[in-house]
């Protein structure tokens, strides 16, 4: 274990479902919070803190698509819906989500190719920055009559925004970085 990265991992876990964020932020932007923070921010970290799940990863493809169908799947409005309404539905979410998020960045680390690796998480920043757009332009709420509550679009839309301000930048740096690496071994 690498200590430099296993406390701020245990904080990220800490910040996502430690805070109230729905009395702060609304239920949909609390909701995109506690998603992005898991698998954006926690779930590499803790792979930086524990190198052996590098070692446990299934392939970067396969990663990528489990993580591609756990977010989609989640934000389809009735699984959604139902991930709000129960609180067993709510723990099996946040799992998957940590889950998935934990099979991305372990199969794109070291020692999977770092091309392979820049592929699987270019490929994430690109379907979430997708979804994120989406749940910003949505003329309506998606959400809300299913979940029991007033329509909120513009909580909707904050939302998509924390997707879009956490989630593109962050897969899209470490598949950058992952090029970078690459290119910099790359014989001239």
């Amino acid at each position: 274990m690498r200590a430099p990265f296993a406390l701020p991992a245990l904080a990220a876990l800490a910040v996502a479902w430690g805070p109230d964020w729905a009395a702060w932020l609304g239920p949909f932007p609390a909701h995109m919070l506690r998603h992005m923070t898991l698998v954006a921010v926690a779930a590499p970290l803790i792979v930086f803190a524990v190198p052996a799940l590098t070692r446990l990863a299934p392939p970067v493809a396969v990663a990528a698509a489990l993580e591609f169908v756990v977010v989609w799947a989640f934000h389809l409005p009735q699984v959604h819906a139902a991930a709000q309404g129960a609180l067993p539905w709510f723990a099996v979410e946040q799992a998957l989500f940590l889950a998935a998020g934990l099979c991305v960045w372990a199969s794109a680390l070291p020692p999977a190719p770092p091309l392979a690796g820049a592929g699987g998480l270019l490929l994430t920043s690109m379907h979430m920055t997708l979804l994120g757009a989406l749940l910003v332009l949505a003329p309506g709420d998606l959400y809300a009559a299913l979940c029991g509550r007033a329509p909120d679009l513009s909580g909707q839309q904050l939302g998509g925004v924390l997707m879009l301000a956490i989630g593109t930048p962050v897969y899209l740096f470490g598949g950058l970085a992952l090029t970078a690496r690459v290119l910099r071994e790359s014989p001239a």
